[in-house]
């Protein structure tokens, strides 16, 4: 095909406009679609059952309760008394002052507002008792205590079970109000089966959030243990593995590599920090094509040619002079 001697350098130079000059081989697609498809779904099934990750019971409250009541009791006498972590979390479950992560003037957390408003003792303990069929008379001893009250009871059953080292709740007397009986009534609630039911419906019947369920137990140590033993925290690069060591989101990677670095793993505001970083180095990566000197360097690391080198070693001037010797 002749070219108009007007014919732009670049447009002569556009490899999308020259005719394939490599190898041609027939196309057989039937083949082709029996090696996508049932070759590769076997391999892929193979592969699953050999490397498969295990298939993890789920962790319930009746599971926590069984097996760690002393650790189920502490947790939730800390949502009685407004202190364990979901209450103080900050947006978007309550307004608790200085709780959010902040860089500067700027806090990302507080911009969402408190979209999810949680009372813990409210919607952890009282809520489910109240479902039962016959509501434990504490329910209404608390309901009627002042806040003073409330939290003198709750400091001093927490100080009870940090000193029990037994698997049993304390039994010795105190100053605890209906404190007891409210944990009592909870772990055989959740030995029953019932509160993991009560708190997946706190919405309605139908509604299956697992959000006050997960929140509850994130604010023990059970379930941190178990995420601890399976190589999940952050510090263990979790964010990228799967039960058991499993290799996970690979994708993840880059997230989990500044947690496991100063003065990130230390910062207190190292979410919000990683996340804009990695938010910047996103845009970086966006915008790459349209950045003079980034955008030049497969041209100065042109691994592209290694990938294509079939194409691009009949694209070298004497192979080309060689072709067209040949058709003429």
């Amino acid at each position: 095909m002749n070219r108009s001697p007007n014919m732009s350098w670049r447009a002569r130079d556009d490899l999308a406009s020259r005719p394939w000059r490599g190898r041609v081989r027939d196309y057989d697609l039937f083949k082709e679609v029996t090696i996508g498809f049932i070759v590769v779904s076997l391999i892929t099934i193979g592969l699953v059952v050999i490397l498969g990750s295990p298939d993890e019971p789920s962790v319930t409250l009746k599971n926590w309760s069984t097996s760690q009541p002393i650790d189920f009791a502490t947790t939730a006498t800390a949502e009685l008394g407004g202190t364990s972590d979901t209450a103080g979390y900050g947006p978007p479950y309550n307004r608790t002052v200085g709780a959010t992560q902040s860089l500067g003037p700027l806090d990302l957390q507080s911009l969402s507002g408190v979209r999810i408003p949680i009372d813990t003792a409210k919607l952890f303990i009282i809520d489910p008792l109240q479902t039962l069929p016959k509501v434990p008379s504490a329910v209404a001893d608390w309901a009627a205590a002042s806040a003073a009250q409330k939290a003198s009871w709750t400091t001093n059953y927490a100080k009870a079970l940090a000193a029990d080292k037994g698997s049993t709740l304390p039994t010795s007397s105190g100053d605890f109000g209906p404190v007891p009986a409210l944990i009592a009534s909870l772990t055989a609630m959740a030995r029953s089966g019932a509160l993991d039911g009560a708190l997946a419906t706190a919405g309605g019947f139908y509604n299956q959030n697992y959000t006050p369920a997960i929140l509850f137990l994130g604010d023990g140590t059970y379930f941190q243990n178990l995420a601890a033993d399976q190589h999940l925290t952050g510090d263990q690069w979790g964010m990228m593995n799967e039960t058991g060591n499993f290799p996970g989101q690979s994708w993840l990677w880059l997230f989990s590599f500044f947690y496991q670095i100063e003065p990130f793993a230390s910062a207190p505001n190292a979410d919000l920090v990683i996340v804009l970083m990695m938010a910047a180095l996103t845009i970086l990566l966006a915008l790459l094509p349209f950045i003079p000197g980034l955008r030049t360097i497969p041209k100065w690391i042109p691994l592209h040619r290694l990938v294509w080198r079939d194409y691009y070693k009949h694209q070298r001037p004497d192979a080309i002079d060689s072709s067209r010797a040949g058709r003429q």
